[in-house]
Formats: C-alpha cells, sequence, structure tokens
C-alpha cells in the first residue's frame, strides 16, 4: 500500500486509477474542531484556509477579534514578566537611594543643628563612648514612647541615665527638640543634660541619674513600695510647678512641654522633682500667647480640650497648665487619667467628685494632721483651677505657683469642672488665655486612698 504521489490529477488516465485501486493507497484528512456548527455540517479546509457552511461575515469577524484579544493578551502579561524581570534590580536599587537620602538628610539636619549652636554646654559624646559609659547597655532602667533608658557611669564616677532613641523616630525631631530645650536651660526642677551621641543613626542622650525614678511609681501604683506623706507629694507639686513655670517665663524663649504627666517627673535622691522628657517640646517667642499646632500633641488624659475642641480657645502655654493639674488630681487620688468617653453607667467624673467632697466640706485624710489637712485641701483647689475646660479660665504657671505657696484660706474657689465643653461655666475668668482638657473617671464604688469620706 502507498500513497498517492502529489501530481496534477486532472490529466490522470483510467489506467493510472485502476492501478491504484488494484494496489491499494493511504488516504488522510485533517481533522476539523468547528466552533460554529459544532460539527454539524460539512466543514471543509480550503486552499486559503477554515471554511464552515455555516458560518455568516459577522462570525469571521467576531472569531478574529478573539484572536486578535487573545494575542494581545498574551502580548501584555509578556511586556510586565519582561519589565518585571529586567526593571526589579533598579527598583530595588531607586528603593534603596530613597531610603539613603532620607536618612542622610535626616542626619544632616541634626548635623547642622547641632553645628549652628555655638555655646552648647553639654558635652558630644561619640557611640564607642555610650557603650563604655553604659558598660555595653548592661543595665536597663526602663523603656519610654522614644527609646530605652540605661544606668550609665562617667569618668569622673558621676551616674548617668542614657536614653538611646529609637531609629524609627521619625526624622530626627525629637532628639533635635530635646537637645534645643534641656540643653540651654539650667533650673533646679528641670533635669539636665550632661551630654549627647549624634553618630549616623545612633543618637543618644546623657542626663543626671535620678536614684528614686520616676513620680507615676509613687502616685499610681496600688501598692507602691512607698508611701509619699502629704508633706512632700506638697513640695513635689510645688517643685514641678516651678519648673513649669520657668519653662513658660524664664527662659529667652516660652518652652511648652505638651506632655506633663508623672512618668515625666523623675525624683532625686532627696525626692525634689525634675521636669524631663522633651521630645514633644515646642519653642515659641516669649510674647506668643497661642500657638499653632497642626496635631494634638501629648497623652491621652493630660492632652488639654482646645487640642480638640477649637472652639473653646486657643492653643497656648495654658496646655501645660491642664495636664499640671491633671497630674495633681492623680496625686490626691492614686489613679491614672483616663479617656473622657466610656460605656460604664457605675463611672463618674472624678474632678467632679472631688469638687464635691470640697464643697461639702468632707475633705479628711485618716491619721492626718490640721496641716496636713490644709496641704490635701490646697492641692486639690489648686488642680481644679488648673482643669478647668476653658483655657481662659485656668491660671497661669506663676499664678500657680503663688496659689501653692500661699495661705489655703486665701484662695477663691474654682468653678466647678466639666466634662463636655457644652457645660462650660462662662461666668469665670483668670487669664488671657485659653485651652481644653481630657478627663479622668471614677468608680462611684471604689474606696479612694488618699480622700477619706467622713460624712
Amino acid at each position: 500500500m502507498s500513497s498517492l504521489p502529489i501530481k496534477d490529477y486532472r490529466n490522470i488516465s483510467y489506467m493510472d486509477i485502476h492501478n491504484r485501486l488494484v494496489y491499494g493507497f493511504e488516504l488522510w484528512w485533517n481533522e476539523v474542531n468547528c466552533g460554529i456548527c459544532k460539527g454539524k455540517e460539512k466543514c471543509y479546509l480550503p486552499s486559503k484556509g477554515f471554511s464552515c457552511p455555516t458560518e455568516s461575515i459577522f462570525d469571521q469577524i467576531i472569531t478574529q477579534i478573539r484572536l486578535l484579544w487573545w494575542f494581545i493578551l498574551m502580548m501584555i502579561a509578556g511586556l510586565i514578566i519582561a519589565r518585571t524581570v529586567l526593571c526589579s534590580p533598579f527598583v530595588f536599587a531607586f528603593l534603596i537611594y530613597k531610603w539613603l537620602r532620607r536618612h542622610l538628610s535626616m542626619y544632616d539636619i541634626i548635623e547642622e543643628f547641632l553645628q549652628s549652636q555655638n555655646n552648647f554646654a553639654p558635652i558630644r559624646y561619640s557611640y564607642s563612648d555610650i557603650k563604655k559609659i553604659t558598660n555595653g547597655f548592661k543595665e536597663k532602667l526602663g523603656q519610654g514612647g522614644y527609646g530605652s533608658v540605661y544606668k550609665g557611669k562617667l569618668r569622673s564616677g558621676h551616674l548617668a541615665a542614657v536614653k538611646m532613641l529609637d531609629k524609627s523616630s521619625a526624622n530626627g525631631q525629637d532628639f533635635i527638640n530635646e537637645v534645643a530645650t534641656i540643653g540651654r536651660i539650667h533650673h533646679v526642677n528641670v533635669v539636665r543634660l550632661i551630654g549627647f551621641c549624634a553618630e549616623g543613626s545612633k543618637r543618644a542622650l546623657v542626663y543626671d541619674f535620678m536614684p528614686n525614678g520616676s513620680l507615676d511609681k509613687y502616685v499610681l501604683s496600688r501598692q507602691g513600695n512607698t508611701i509619699l506623706s502629704w508633706q512632700k507629694m506638697y513640695e513635689i507639686s510645688l517643685g514641678v510647678a516651678r519648673g513649669i513655670e520657668y519653662l513658660h517665663r524664664g527662659c529667652d524663649m516660652q518652652i511648652l512641654h505638651f506632655d506633663i504627666k508623672p512618668h515625666n517627673v523623675l525624683l532625686d535622691e532627696n525626692f525634689a522633682p525634675k521636669v524631663s522628657d522633651f521630645g514633644l517640646a515646642k519653642l515659641y517667642p516669649t510674647n506668643n500667647n497661642t500657638v499653632m499646632l497642626t496635631a494634638a500633641r501629648g497623652t491621652l488624659g493630660y492632652i488639654a480640650p482646645e487640642l480638640f475642641y477649637k472652639n473653646i480657645g486657643s492653643v497656648s502655654y495654658k496646655a501645660d497648665v491642664y495636664s499640671f493639674g491633671m497630674l495633681l488630681m492623680e496625686m490626691v487620688g492614686k489613679r491614672h487619667s483616663t479617656n473622657p468617653v466610656t460605656e460604664s453607667n457605675s463611672e463618674n467624673y472624678f474632678p467632679d467628685w472631688v469638687y464635691n467632697q470640697v464643697v461639702d466640706g468632707r475633705v479628711e485624710i485618716a491619721d492626718a494632721t490640721k496641716d496636713e489637712n490644709k496641704l490635701a485641701k490646697k492641692i486639690i483647689i489648686v488642680a481644679l483651677w488648673c482643669i478647668q475646660m476653658k483655657p481662659i479660665n485656668r491660671p497661669p504657671m506663676n499664678k500657680v505657683v503663688e496659689m501653692l505657696e500661699g495661705d489655703v484660706e486665701s484662695l477663691e474657689f474654682p468653678p466647678k469642672p466639666v466634662l463636655f465643653p457644652d457645660e462650660t461655666p462662662t461666668n469665670y475668668t483668670y487669664s488671657t488665655d485659653e485651652t481644653c482638657s481630657s478627663s479622668m473617671l471614677f468608680d462611684s464604688n471604689e474606696t479612694i486612698s488618699l480622700l477619706i469620706n467622713s460624712g
């Protein structure tokens, strides 16, 4: 059996046909899978291509469009794969370049700032110096919002606290804030900056070591190791007030702290308070009564209300006054300041409860002297003045110091504190500034450790 030779069959003879039929031949054909008639018609392959008797011109156009569409998709997929393979190294290189540029610019900003401080008192340490001072970061004292704090020892034998700032700290602004503020001021109630380190991504601040730690472990702990007397709490309150007043009025620039809270008040060996942590601080001219901020700054529970409610007053140094008032409230009640929003019906606004106790004359301290009861009442009244909703109703810090130093009988009683702006009384005025507040919540079923209801 053989296949028919390819030739012109139009001139084939009968003898040729007879021979092929006698000896046999192979017959083959192409199978046609028609998507139009599904094999119901006799589709064939003419010399110019596939043809179906049921196929219309419209069907032919649709078929061509589908083929073109698949071709385009394949081309796009090929281009995407090719671009990914070819461009990936360039993309990675560009990202690395941007990262380096951002960090180098941050280092340049810090270095430029340090170079601009011609009469700069703090010492500049290298990173190797910092490792020696901390003995390889052996003893960790705590963890803050901007980094870790380690105990260190200087060559002179003087103990120090070394704060290592996190690499994730925005653009180095917190480092600049601290150096720009603490580096230029000297006050008995403000922590002293001994030196700093700015070496690439390594940034550190070296302070005096405070052996008694921060105030929060004494006023916020239910079972604190040391119970502070009312006299000591009064001295701490007065010291913090003097420190804040110095920041507001005692420097060539007005320094607003924006994060006054127990955690940021350090205590030396004699429990003398030192205001610390100036990472959120801002410097303004001393004649500025209002400041511009793009976002709220501080810790929830201590942030002044005007940073949230713009209609109650402008942001100013009165924001620190509010935070100081909430700190006093914590010292009075040994409790955390919290979010004003609560779903518990058993909780009331704690300053409101304290206010009612003072009004009703029921502020008593168990086993306390008459003088200690007077100190407690004085601290409470000053705190109630400081946490007024409207900034204009709050006293400036120099007046706060006067109130703490004066006699409790000479103090004017403040208006009742409110939780929301629309409850604010309008018949009280204290200064020419405005600020806002957070709140503290009190469970009426709790017993306050320092305030005893004698009624």
